[in-house]
């Protein structure tokens, strides 16, 4: 089983040091690391170190740093612009996206999501998928901290806008023609897939999407749950861009 990896605000410029506020209480508490148990540490930017444990306190850890490392970020960027869900699929989709590999989840304002982000509520909202995205990442051992988007969500407008600088942008559906998995792929550049909510992607935001550049595509036979189209999409393109 690999070493348990934690987030921190920085790596250690010295060679020991101790792991305490929330990420120290889990290690020590939760996990119960005991002395000489090795451990990860990433700053979810790409570095990383290793380290083990030379002692155990309340709510802390001791660690002796053994290596450090860097791993560089995917090209190209893996996009999802999800449409707000109801209830938890929404924060489902957080969490496989993110296992998977995505690099940045966009919460998207769609016309026809049953659930809108207003307000404190929307700030709230949001917040549950960025914890939910840390602690997925840390489940994966990822160095690559996936970005929460909007200020909480975006609009259709500020989607399109995104879709118009990238790469390549995808937009699933049920009636397209085209296939992700036989869809030329840039190379570099961001590649932007759309995701709609329950009651799907209506008319005139396809028209939006489609003409500030995103291209239908679709995935099989089958209608895929909002919480599943996106973590299915990102396979096919992990696999499509050996990411996997």
């Amino acid at each position: 089983m690999s070493a348990p990896l934690f987030l921190v605000e920085s790596l250690p410029t010295a060679d020991a040091l101790t792991l305490d506020g929330p990420e120290g209480h889990h290690a020590a508490t939760v996990q119960r690391l005991r002395v000489g148990e090795e451990l990860l540490l990433t700053d979810g930017r790409g570095g990383t170190a290793g380290a083990v444990v030379t002692a155990v306190g309340r709510g802390t850890l001791d660690l002796a740093v053994t290596a450090r490392g860097y791993v560089d970020a995917p090209v190209p960027r893996l996009v999802v612009v999800q449409g707000i869900a109801k209830g938890d699929r929404g924060e489902l989709a957080v969490q496989a996206m993110t296992e998977v590999g995505v690099d940045e989840i966009v919460p998207w304002a769609a016309s026809r999501s049953v659930v809108q982000w207003r307000g404190d509520r929307g700030v709230r909202a949001r917040e549950k998928w960025v914890a939910t995205a840390r602690e997925a990442a840390k489940q994966a051992r990822r160095a690559w901290l996936p970005v929460v988007a909007g200020s909480p969500d975006e609009s259709t407008t500020r989607v399109a806008r995104r879709i118009a600088g990238a790469g390549a942008a995808y937009l699933l559906h049920e009636a397209a023609d085209d296939r992700l998995t036989t869809v030329e792929l840039p190379a570099t550049g961001e590649i932007v897939l759309v995701v709609g909510p329950e009651g799907g992607i209506a008319d005139s935001e396809l028209d939006a999407l489609a003409a500030a550049g995103a291209r239908p595509v679709r995935l099989g036979p089958s209608v895929l749950r909002t919480s599943t189209a996106g973590v299915a999409a990102l396979a096919v393109l992990s696999a499509r861009l050996n990411r996997w």
